[in-house]
């Protein structure tokens, strides 16, 4: 089965919503236009339940099928949030907050979810509960964390969540998937060193914080080369370096250094955790100086269930044909808080390709409206197959 022909029939104006959210970004927690708009949708549209306030801004409906009978309840889920970068998409309908812009097509999430809430709501062809899951701050500030945490699940009586998320790079509307893990898990380090400043003449006197950060960053490339098993999956990675120091002339006290770790098991991330925290000390200690290592387990392995995911190909391969489906894409190392979710529920996140567009978190990114109708459908698709009237 093809697009659903009254998804394409709202083609327009599900674009129309998706340019709105574009032009008014708002970052995690902060979706409060946003979520307005979601809720004044949901209830137009006919929902039978409407919840606003779920993990602080998140929004839930809840529509009823034709029959109930089955007792079965699928979630859909969409984040809300935008990304703090200056847009430089060039777009008639480009950010008009400076500063802030949908650079990860989450506004394109949205809009789908609620073109498929719409006709959900119209024509109620299936035997159970559809619940839409808006959600906030999946760009770092773990808003499906927050979500689980206040009860989602056990609220709306969620049986099984899916989630999708655009790829650039893929073809337009083609999917890809795969069971176990399918994003990495996002760990944040932090390494404060204290060493002795001085006078940058005399660093016989002093210890110097620039020369240990330079060795703890070189001896932390050893973590992934020399510590994972080389069939697994890790990046480390020291994205910033700050010392006390401005002046030429002046050895700093302290330095730190910032970066993210990306694992795609809990095995490996205790492996990880314990090398660098043993690797930054003992470095910093033969210079003289200390390390305090601050290592924070963020969003877990993104892990789709076996199940799940050959059902959420099936349906993506009814929509967009079986070529169209690549059902065992290699896992990538970003992230996602759907984890958390998947934690809670058996599901699946897939992927639908954005085209030959900008990578997302680039400032020229903007999602492609010719996704919308895959979009739509496949989640159309995927809750009537679900809970087929008569099954």
């Amino acid at each position: 089965m093809p697009v659903v022909n009254r998804i394409a029939a709202l083609h327009s104006d599900i674009t129309e919503w998706r340019r709105d959210i574009h032009r008014h970004p708002e970052l995690q927690f902060d979706v409060h236009r946003t979520a307005a708009l979601v809720a004044e949708k949901l209830r137009a549209f006919g929902c039978d339940e409407v919840v606003e306030g779920v993990g602080r801004t998140g929004v839930v409906g809840v529509i009823k099928g034709r029959e109930t009978g089955s007792g079965r309840v699928v979630a859909m889920r969409a984040d809300m949030d935008a990304l703090p970068i200056l847009e430089a998409s060039g777009a008639a309908w480009a950010s008009t907050v400076p500063g802030k812009m949908h650079a990860c097509g989450h506004d394109g999430h949205t809009a789908m979810l609620l073109g498929a809430a719409q006709y959900l709501a119209e024509t109620r062809n299936f035997d159970g509960a559809a619940v839409v899951v808006f959600q906030p701050a999946e760009e770092g500030g773990g808003g499906g964390r927050e979500m689980v945490k206040e009860g989602m699940m056990e609220r709306f009586g969620v049986q099984e969540v899916y989630g999708m998320h655009n790829m650039p790079g893929r073809a337009v509307g083609a999917f890809a998937i795969r069971p176990g893990p399918m994003m990495a898990a996002a760990d944040t380090l932090l390494i404060d060193i204290e060493g002795r400043g001085g006078h940058a003449a005399k660093p016989h006197e002093c210890v110097d914080t620039t020369v240990v950060a330079a060795h703890v960053i070189t001896a932390l490339q050893s973590v992934v080369a020399r510590t994972v098993d080389p069939v697994e999956s890790c990046v480390v990675t020291i994205a910033a370096l700050h010392t006390a120091g401005e002046a030429f002339n002046v050895i700093p006290q302290t330095a730190s250094l910032k970066g993210t770790v990306r694992t795609l098991s809990p095995g490996v991330q205790d492996i990880v955790e314990a090398r660098i925290r043993a690797l930054a000390e003992h470095t910093a200690r033969a210079f003289g100086a200390v390390a305090t290592v601050t290592y924070e387990r963020n969003y877990p392995v993104t892990v789709n269930s076996a199940a799940q995911t050959a059902f959420a190909a099936a349906v993506a391969a009814e929509v967009a044909g079986e070529a169209a489906v690549d059902a065992a894409t290699p896992p990538l190392m970003g992230s996602e808080d759907f984890s958390f979710m998947l934690n809670a529920r058996p599901g699946a996140m897939i992927f639908i390709g954005n085209g030959n567009t900008a990578g997302v978190h680039h400032p020229a990114y903007d999602f492609d409206d010719d996704v919308i109708p895959a979009g739509c459908s496949y989640w159309v698709r995927l809750a009537e197959k679900a809970m087929p009237l008569g099954g």
